[in-house]
């Protein structure tokens, strides 16, 4: 067994090497008019090309990045798989809300949507959400494209329009979500988010209040750090209270009474103001959640301009990692016995903590090889180790680089980096 993992992993970096000498050879050619080397770890693509996902056909451009490693996981949905552990996380915060949110007729406050798919427009990932046309986090580096119009969601909040504009007031979005990223314990191209957004009216906002009668949800003002220019401070001040209530009712719910919480200032273009929640866990200050007021704009757009509210996102990873003291992201997609039976419990509130799978030492190998001057970003090299060598490659680390000192007379590759890949068999599928 142990021969051949490292056999495995052997023939993954030599594979790997070949391939990154292949990219950097494709890359120096690319001045002559050669299709960019970076799609050489995406689907393969020609003219009038297209890619099937989930029963729907999308015609492939020159913003088509989607990778092998990437379109298998699409449609696994481990958020609904019974007894995995994000499956567990996402039951437990559904459980509380529908206990402590109940509306008039005694049914669930909020309404749950867990089975929408991945693929949205680029306008429902970002302009719906007023994210500028400039701004960085369209970058192709960092998302997987279906092509031009249409892309793999990189977070839920790519619903909150259209469940706004259908008339919905209080719900969560639950969903697995796609970005480029690097490769270590805590990054993986594919994660998954839990949304919840609420909207008040004035009459539910002020209720109970003394004198709610005669106080407004909006105005025209200035924008502050505090608020934005269309709200009244009293009405922010509420809604911002009942956002930190609910969130801190859901961790003690999910961690026990007791816990330590400290609220961040931060900036996302959909919500302000807008914060992050730290916990003090085991002694250490851990980010769970990023939250804020909901720009006004973006709920005016989609109908319901007579409303002001909430809304918060969190990562069912990094709950369940915390909670169950997981150590590695690529664990949730073990199909491993010995790790799922772990969370084969009777109860979802029932304490875990799992209990690794081997104690064997990771396989560490490095590999040099030349960049092109332009038109390499680092998640194409990941996505490449990803799609070659799968989830035995546990971590990469730049540990060194240098620039050949005729680059002036050398403009087609200039770069050499070199990069040291951890194999870790222990994780995923190695020990049957």
């Amino acid at each position: 067994m142990m021969g051949s993992a490292l056999r495995r992993g052997a023939h993954a970096y030599v594979y790997l090497v070949s391939k990154a000498s292949h990219i950097s050879r494709g890359h120096q050619h690319q001045a002559w008019g050669s299709r960019p080397a970076a799609a050489e770890c995406a689907a393969q693509r020609a003219p009038g090309s297209v890619v099937e996902l989930l029963g729907t056909s999308y015609p492939q451009d020159d913003y088509s990045n989607l990778t092998r490693k990437v379109l298998t996981r699409v449609g696994r949905n481990l958020h609904n798989q019974q007894h995995h552990p994000l499956w567990l996380i996402k039951e437990r915060v559904k459980e509380h809300f529908y206990e402590q949110y109940v509306g008039r007729f005694g049914t669930p406050l909020f309404s749950v949507y867990d089975s929408l798919s991945p693929v949205v427009t680029t306008w429902q990932n970002f302009d719906s959400l007023l994210i500028p046309a400039d701004h960085p986090s369209r970058k192709k580096g960092d998302n997987y494209y279906l092509n031009r119009t249409h892309m793999l969601r990189a977070h839920t909040s790519a619903h909150q329009w259209d469940l706004l504009h259908a008339g919905l007031d209080a719900f969560l979005v639950v969903g697995d979500v796609y970005r480029r990223d690097q490769i270590d314990s805590q990054h993986y191209p594919i994660f998954h988010q839990l949304e919840a957004v609420r909207l008040f009216s004035k009459h539910e906002l002020f209720a109970g209040i003394k004198d709610g009668d005669s106080l407004q949800l909006f105005e025209q003002s200035s924008r502050s750090v505090h608020k934005q220019e269309t709200h009244t401070m009293e009405a922010v001040k509420l809604v911002e209270f009942d956002l930190k209530q609910t969130l801190t009712r859901l961790v003690a719910h999910l961690f026990g009474d007791g816990l330590e919480i400290r609220w961040v200032d931060c900036y996302f273009p959909f919500t302000h103001p807008s914060f992050e929640m730290e916990i003090n866990f085991h002694g250490e200050w851990l980010e769970v959640l990023g939250c804020g007021v909901m720009e006004q704009q973006l709920v005016n757009s989609a109908g319901a301009q007579d409303r002001i509210g909430w809304a918060f996102g969190l990562g069912l990873e990094r709950l369940a990692m915390i909670l169950y003291d997981i150590p590695d992201i690529r664990l949730f997609w073990s199909e491993d016995e010995r790790f799922l039976k772990q969370f084969r419990v009777s109860n979802i509130d029932q304490k875990v903590k799992f209990q690794p799978l081997s104690k064997y030492p990771p396989m560490i190998n490095d590999i040099s090889f030349w960049l092109p001057s332009e038109n390499y970003a680092e998640n194409d090299f990941y996505d490449l180790v990803r799609t070659i060598g799968g989830d035995l490659v546990e971590k990469v680390d730049l540990i060194d680089k240098f620039e050949h000192p005729k680059s002036s007379s050398h403009p087609k590759s200039t770069l050499v980096r070199n990069r040291r890949m951890t194999f870790a068999y222990p994780i995923i599928n190695t020990w049957r």
